[in-house]
């Protein structure tokens, strides 16, 4: 059985770079990130790039058809037992969506769901002074704060409703936050 594990957080909160710390300090583990995921197809400028560059040019939602199609393959090929899955869900239908999967499914099981806390501020500094690209701009990151910030409070409810929402606070060094989470991910599996 696959373990999978979700890290939630605002933009500019640090989940990717946690993450793929994490996959390179445990052997077990393949990190996925759905942003650079999305970014790669739109990257390879094939017609579902295109698709995807149009939502995520102005800072929306990718549809739910295209994320969890990418999300179930990743999950399916991953090499690995246990699978990090960052910036998802973003929405409850994208966790809707995601728990029926999960349900029907029962080589997988979802273990928990990190999120990673940081003020707006913080996010706001780190995603503008990153500049990764051209979504990274004010206007964008303001967007893209309203979209992760509508729906928190519903997921948070629901994986803690399920006693499996962890919080990390994201604000220290990335070494402490890679620790911590480290520590807590060795701990579930």
């Amino acid at each position: 059985m696959k373990k999978l594990f979700l890290i939630i957080g605002a933009p500019g909160s640090g989940k990717t770079t946690d993450a793929e710390l994490i996959a390179k300090q445990i052997d077990k583990v393949t990190h996925y990130s759905t942003g650079d995921m999305l970014r790669a197809e739109v990257a390879s400028g094939s017609k579902l790039g295109l698709e995807i560059d149009s939502y995520i040019s102005k800072g929306l939602i990718v549809p739910i058809k295209i994320a969890i199609e990418t999300i179930v393959n990743a999950i399916k090929n991953a090499p690995t037992p246990i699978i990090i899955i960052d910036g998802y869900p973003r929405s409850m239908e994208q966790l809707n969506a995601l728990d029926e999967y999960l349900n029907e499914d029962s080589s997988l099981e979802l273990c928990n769901v990190i999120e990673v806390f940081v003020s707006e501020e913080t996010a706001k500094d780190r995603v503008l002074g990153r500049a990764r690209g051209a979504d990274d701009n004010t206007e964008v990151f303001d967007n893209r704060m309203k979209i992760y910030t509508e729906p928190l409070a519903d997921i948070q409810d629901f994986y803690r409703a399920k006693n499996i929402l962890h919080v990390i606070n994201g604000e220290g060094t990335i070494q402490e936050i890679v620790y911590e989470m480290e520590d807590f991910i060795k701990s579930k599996i």
